[in-house]
């Protein structure tokens, strides 16, 4: 058998969420992570960008490694994550695109919003046209003979989302299930899905894994395991503020309080809004 390793590519981006209040302008961008698992010959990726040239970049590092790509792997159906699917599959025409049924559903559905929502956001900036990935009906596939194990999260920061879990490396590429000095994007969220969320993260937990990649982290921080505990303890500490205040300006400034030097405050204003709405 092959030994694996892996990598992973961190790019930042402008938010989602732009008009906030006034602050904190220095820590007002997110980034996005993508993780190249490898072995002697082959690499799956997880997770691809938004933009053209955010993909063009991820395509440059991933030839650095001289694998042939197989797999792309999509954790969840929000865009962008899965924009790039068109460039690589031009690049690696052999490589399969790929996600659970339920992450595709979710991806059709953001195809969808492309002219209405992420051309507004980043126009002219998408690869088009799109190419989605294709249902996966089993629970694990394989990288020269090491198992990749696909983790069911259910309802995290959106519906239907998973995490790759390689038991070989003791890695879990995380996707949005596991957020590292960002905010977490709560908008789509309820008090109860968030409590889904935080019963799937000691399922996480109980794995003991050794690295830990965020979907969205700040590049140079650490990928270790206590960063599903932070996760967790920010949905908590969401949830008790959420009760505690009354206003969209009051949760959003408690939890500034407690994370004030965490990265994309844009995304703590939009999950605010959404709690109070």
């Amino acid at each position: 058998m092959s030994n694996l390793q892996f990598a992973e590519l961190c790019v930042k981006r402008d938010s989602l969420t732009r008009n906030l209040p006034e602050g904190n302008e220095e820590l007002q961008w997110v980034s996005n992570t993508a993780v190249l698992i490898y072995g002697e010959k082959d690499a799956v990726l997880v997770d691809t960008f938004i933009t053209i040239e955010h993909n063009r970049m991820l395509l440059k590092w991933i030839k650095t490694f001289n694998r042939n790509l197989t797999y792309i792997y999509v954790t969840h159906g929000h865009g962008d994550h899965f924009f790039g699917i068109k460039q690589l599959k031009e690049a690696f025409p052999e490589a399969k695109a790929v996600a659970t049924p339920g992450t595709v559903t979710a991806c059709l559905k953001q195809g969808k919003l492309i002219e209405s929502f992420w051309d507004q956001l980043f126009p002219n900036q998408i690869p088009e046209p799109q190419v989605f990935p294709e249902a996966i009906d089993a629970a694990s596939f394989e990288l020269e003979g090491h198992r990749l194990e696909i983790i069911e999260a259910g309802f995290t920061d959106t519906a239907n989302t998973t995490a790759l879990w390689v038991p070989d490396l003791e890695l879990l590429a995380a996707g949005d299930v596991v957020y590292n000095g960002i905010h977490s994007y709560l908008a789509e969220t309820t008090e109860q899905s968030r409590l889904e969320w935080i019963r799937t993260l000691d399922r996480l937990i109980d794995l003991n894994p050794k690295y830990v990649i965020a979907g969205h982290k700040v590049p140079e921080n650490d990928n270790n395991h206590g960063i599903l505990n932070e996760t967790k303890q920010y949905l908590l500490d969401f949830i008790r503020l959420d009760h505690e205040t009354d206003t969209v300006d009051d949760l959003y400034n408690a939890m500034l309080a407690l994370y004030p030097s965490r990265v994309n405050p844009g995304s703590l204003w939009g999950s605010a809004k959404a709690a109070k709405a």
